[in-house]
């Protein structure tokens, strides 16, 4: 049975010498692997770059219930980036994305209304009025929502963590974050880098204790040479 669907690119892997195979978060038939067979010849008329991370996709897909494997029937760009692929930090930033989404999205997983955040959220990152600031925090702190395991505070947060910290570096921190989640696009507060890294490495394990099989998210140390 032929879908249409749109669908946003989490991974892909080089199959025998031309073919790949990916996976695709797709709006309406959630996480798919489909199979691509000779995008990696010159001959090929698909682009391999249509099956980078995060690629948004309009999608035509053959829809096999039961099926591991699925195929494509037509594939075209839903929106075109003009600055994620050519610019580093963005290109950084993408990656780490791609790999939580890779830890936290399993298969036929679907949700319309996380499907539309990430089309957002991945649009804004290759917007020209992009705020790279806290853009990876923000992402994690609403991405937890959908989940299911958002914090109601910081108070909250902190109690779920297996961290005994206290002083005024954890009592800052915990203040930040209490101020970041109670802001608007409008009213984002300024936080120092080494609380912002140290936040980022919090909510990290946040993610490790409630998704199973988390694990270590490689790209933030490459995210991390490229902001100093």
């Amino acid at each position: 049975m032929l879908k249409k669907t749109a669908g946003i690119v989490i991974n892909y892997t080089k199959f025998r010498e031309t073919s790949i195979i990916t996976k695709i978060f797709t709006r309406d038939l959630g996480l798919k692997t489909y199979l691509i067979n000779g995008v990696r010849s010159n001959k090929s008329k698909t682009k391999m770059a249509h099956f980078q991370p995060l690629t948004l996709l309009d999608l035509v897909v053959y829809e096999k219930e039961n099926a591991n494997i699925n195929r494509l029937s037509e594939v075209k760009l839903a929106r075109a980036f003009h600055r994620i692929p050519f610019d580093f930090y963005r290109s950084g930033i993408s990656m780490f994305m791609g790999e939580v989404l890779g830890k936290i999205i399993f298969d036929n997983y679907q949700n319309e209304q996380f499907f539309d955040f990430l089309f957002e959220e991945i649009s804004a990152l290759d917007s020209e009025n992009f705020q790279p600031g806290l853009f990876i925090l923000l992402f994690l702190m609403k991405t937890s929502r959908f989940l299911g395991f958002e914090p109601s505070d910081a108070a909250d947060f902190y109690l779920q963590l297996p961290l005994n910290q206290t002083g005024k570096a954890y009592e800052d921190k915990k203040n930040y974050l209490d101020r970041l989640m109670l802001s608007t696009a409008d009213t984002l507060p300024t936080i120092p880098g080494k609380t912002k890294s140290t936040l980022m490495d919090d909510w990290l394990l946040f993610y490790k204790i409630h998704m199973e099989g988390f694990g270590e998210v490689k790209s933030l140390a490459v995210l991390r040479t490229m902001t100093g």
